[in-house]
């Protein structure tokens, strides 16, 4: 959720960026054009926090590196990297705890 809301704050914010310094519109326009992108934002920031919290609580459960935990919690600000993160630290799981897999 994290990945997916990074990325609809860049598209709407980018809308926004070309709205208010490209096409030179309204200040109605632009004000309009802002609304998404702060509750979007504010979503993101919401669901940011859970993800470093799970990824705090998996990395001490797995018993990772710190650094791996805070490149896992990084990757949230990257837009999509969260979603190869996510698929790296499935793979790494799966392959240190087979016996954890549901077959």
């Amino acid at each position: 959720m994290t990945g997916v809301g990074l990325v609809l704050l860049c598209i709407f914010w980018g809308r926004e960026l070309v709205l208010e310094n490209l096409l030179a519109a309204t200040p109605e326009a632009i004000v309009a054009a802002h609304k998404p992108v702060a509750l979007i934002g504010m979503c993101h920031g919401f669901l940011y926090m859970i993800y470093v919290v799970c990824t705090l609580v998996l990395a001490e459960r797995c018993r990772w590196k710190p650094s791996r935990a805070v490149i896992i919690a990084a990757a949230g600000t990257i837009p999509l990297a969260s979603f190869f993160a996510e698929r790296k630290v499935t793979k790494v799981f799966h392959a240190e705890n087979p016996a954890r897999v549901d077959a």
